[in-house]
């Protein structure tokens, strides 16, 4: 069958997944669900209402409560947990097609997600549910203190649209290792693939209840588990300004611990002693345009030593230029649209705001008005540090060029923002390396030389700075976050 035979013959059910079964929201009011490569209607959704998650809170604490999941012994939530991962494997067509029809990406990227990204994910926090180990403090004889893992609980979780499948295992693989029930509210932009994937974790092993999902909107179910006074932790990823809000709704209830990966404006550094400007070009262009710039991660600010700039940038334009929005469900497209007639008019928004600013755009995409929401890749030069462009997140094809002459300004640029997220810089000078690696304040920072970058997706922890929030989710400190720690000590002879 065809891609668009497909498309047209989902049976669309976005409702809330809670205790292992299908049901109807609280809510009777609906809001269109929109395929952004068209701007058509795909269904209707409930905005959902606190009483679902209610219920879903009440059956996750019961489960808890009850030991369903905690009481697996690690090594059996691992087997759970890989069976889970292969299933997602199993079904990435599907799983693929739905992010493609409701947030744009394109097929063949949603495909990777589904069938790499996802899966490497859970099997990463799979394999890091038997390795909480406490310590031992030595005291007496008659005494025996230790530290111990054990789950937080009720664990709520909020997830953004951009990665719809691989932000919901992010959150799901780590909060269940560790051995937490969960309920998950995913984007109302894109809330099917979390649907499918809390259903293949129920044929993988995962018990009834132990994962619940509740889609809506986030001003009725987002806010509703924010501030749920039986939640015992929090984790969310979007932006700045609503995980601010969360804060603030979580300190009013019961004042439950957050993770948050907020927003980003990260730099890509490139000093003058690298010598393969085309691979760096390559390398700057796959990290702005990737998702259609629809990544927090994304390296959104190119600073540039003077020296090399001119040489850099007509490569950078060069290889932006060819990056055409295309038709999400063509196998050939590698850029769709953007996610949201929203996020099109956002995007729009501060590009106008660059250009009254007096930024030079050495490349102006093309905005479609109207029948799809693409945006082709603008890149500005000679920006100024207080322009909203290069302060504010505007999660879009937009590269933001500014020149430095000396290290001291190269950090200073790579800290002149309230983010704090992740950073590259390029160099071959590795006293430099370090130096920049320590100044600039970040959580995830890769220094390179040349050659592909190759972090270990899912396998080293690393915390957001400044804005861009607090808590670790890979990793095995990922899933010490989703953990309590307990001191116990045995006294007597």
């Amino acid at each position: 069958m065809s891609l668009k035979n497909s498309a047209a013959s989902i049976r669309w059910n976005i409702q809330p997944f809670i205790d292992g079964h299908y049901l109807a929201s609280a809510s009777t009011e609906q809001f269109n669900n929109i395929n952004p490569a068209t701007e058509r209607t795909l269904c209707q959704v409930s905005i959902g209402d606190a009483a679902d998650i209610d219920e879903a809170v009440r059956v996750a604490r019961r489960r808890f409560d009850e030991g369903a999941w905690v009481d697996y012994p690690p090594q059996k939530r691992i087997e759970v947990l890989l069976k889970w991962a292969n299933l997602i494997v199993k079904h990435k067509d599907e799983i693929a097609l739905l992010d493609t029809l409701e947030m744009g990406k394109p097929i063949q990227a949603a495909r990777y997600d589904a069938e790499r990204l996802a899966p490497l994910y859970l099997r990463s926090a799979a394999g890091f549910a038997d390795k909480l180990f406490g310590v031992t403090a030595p005291l007496q004889s008659e005494t025996l203190s230790f530290n111990t893992y054990e789950p937080r609980g009720v664990v709520g979780a909020i997830t953004p649209w951009n990665f719809p499948s691989v932000n919901a295992v992010m959150k799901l693989g780590p909060a269940l290792a560790a051995g937490n029930t969960v309920v998950h509210k995913p984007s109302e932009l894109s809330s099917s693939s979390a649907l499918k994937i809390a259903e293949l974790a129920l044929e993988a092993g995962v018990p009834e209840g132990v994962l619940n999902v509740v889609p809506g909107l986030g001003n009725t179910v987002g806010v509703a588990l924010a501030q749920h006074p039986d939640v015992d932790l929090l984790s969310f990823t979007g932006s700045t300004q609503t995980g601010r809000k969360i804060m603030e709704l979580a300190g009013r209830s019961n004042g439950k611990p957050l993770l948050l990966e907020c927003g980003g404006k990260s730099p890509q550094v490139v000093f003058s002693d690298v010598d393969d400007l085309d691979h760096v070009a390559e390398a700057v262009v796959q990290s702005v345009l990737w998702n259609q710039g629809q990544v927090c991660s994304a390296r959104t600010r190119l600073l540039v030593h003077e020296s090399i700039a001119d040489v850099l940038l007509p490569k950078v334009i060069h290889l932006a230029s060819q990056r055409r929005p295309g038709d999400p469900l063509d196998e050939a497209t590698t850029f769709g649209p953007l996610a949201s007639p929203a996020q099109r008019d956002r995007v729009r928004g501060y590009i106008e705001q660059g250009l009254k600013a007096g930024a030079q755009a050495v490349l102006k995409g093309a905005i479609q008005e109207s029948g799809g929401c693409y945006v082709a890749p603008t890149i500005f030069d000679r920006v100024e540090t207080q322009m909203s462009i290069v302060q504010e997140e505007i999660f879009g094809p937009v590269l933001c060029v500014q020149r430095f002459n000396t290290e001291a300004e190269a950090i200073a640029l790579a800290n002149g923002t309230q983010y704090g997220l992740v950073a590259t810089v390029w160099t071959r000078d590795l006293a430099r390396g370090r130096r920049m690696s320590r100044s600039i304040r970040a959580g995830d920072i890769a220094i390179r030389t040349s050659g592909a970058e190759g972090p270990a997706l899912g396998s080293l922890s690393h915390e957001p700075q400044k804005a861009s929030g607090f808590g670790a989710e890979a990793g095995l400190g990922g899933l010490q976050s989703y953990s309590t720690l307990k001191s116990v000590t045995f006294s007597g002879a």
